[in-house]
């Protein structure tokens, strides 16, 4: 197959998944624009699951850095064992990896940071809420006795 035909079949294949529509936790995509209920279940928000999932993308960064290529892989490609340009392509190779997993490693850490800022932004507006509910039941609700229900 070239590359042509395979580039095709590609696109092809992201075409069809794009008009399935974007599935969170097996829950339809959202076709009306709405905010609409879904039958099947629900996708709940919790700060506790926001800053665990948080900590996990620290982690798996932390995991990475600490299991970082070793700078001596290379050497047993080098002058003399190897021929100049096939240590000379391994070295470039070795420094795009090198690019590539330091890249991984920060997308991990910033995404873990950005998390975390969406958690306390949801704590946030989630106290804001129970707030505004609170003062809602204090400013319009009626005290009934119990015997008088």
């Amino acid at each position: 197959m070239s590359f042509e035909e395979e580039w095709a079949q590609l696109k092809a294949d992201a075409l069809a998944r794009q008009q399935t529509g974007t599935r969170i936790n097996q829950l339809p995509a959202d076709s009306g624009g709405g905010a609409v209920a879904p039958t099947t279940g629900s996708l709940v928000a919790k700060a506790e699951s926001i800053n665990g999932n948080a900590n996990l993308l620290i982690e798996i960064a932390g995991f990475l850095h600490e299991g970082r290529p070793d700078d001596e892989l290379t050497t047993m490609a080098r002058a003399p064992r190897a021929p100049e340009d096939v240590a000379k392509q391994v070295a470039r190779f070795a420094g795009f990896a090198d690019d590539q997993y330091l890249d991984a490693v920060a997308l991990f850490a910033a995404l873990s940071t950005r998390l975390r800022t969406t958690g306390s932004d949801f704590v946030k507006i989630d106290d804001d809420t129970a707030q505004r509910f609170l003062d809602n039941v204090l400013e319009y609700g009626q005290y009934v006795a119990p015997e008088a229900r």
